[in-house]
């Protein structure tokens, strides 16, 4: 029952990541921008990521990462590392909408980004692509990705 739990974790946050990326790939008039320069917390560090000479590379990895990791969860290959790098992406969304200890306008602390990291996390420490997943197809592969 364990597996299926997991399984439907990994499909559902892989979906949510891809779909939430090729949304943007497909949207030519896409940036994250303001998303950045309006940040509350590490103020310099995202107006820095919004300038004009880095928000292209910003934008793109952005858009990519999300399709890929997503892409990574669905189809349960690399699991591990596109998990990690989704926890990561998702804490690079969060801090910019914290204004301590609101966390946007209806979260107090914990919003929906802390448990996507939580759940990515989760199947990261599960190895959840082991189990219906290219990553228990080829596990030589996948652990030496670990």
């Amino acid at each position: 029952m364990t597996h299926i739990g997991i399984f439907a974790l990994r499909i559902s946050m892989g979906w949510l990541l891809f779909y939430a990326g090729i949304t943007k790939i497909l949207n030519p008039d896409w940036t994250s921008a303001g998303y950045l320069q309006h940040a509350k917390t590490f103020t310099g560090m995202y107006q820095w990521f919004a300038s004009p000479e880095i928000i292209p590379f910003i934008d793109l990895l952005n858009q990519w990462g999300l399709t890929l990791i997503g892409i990574s969860l669905l189809l349960g290959a690399f699991t591990r590392l596109g998990a990690f790098a989704g926890a990561i992406l998702m804490l690079l969304y969060y801090f910019p909408i914290l204004s301590f200890p609101y966390a946007g306008e209806h979260s107090y602390i914990v919003d929906e980004h802390i448990i996507y990291v939580l759940v990515l996390a989760l199947l990261a420490m599960a190895s959840a692509g082991k189990k219906w997943g290219v990553d228990g197809k080829f596990p030589n592969i996948a652990k030496k990705l670990a």
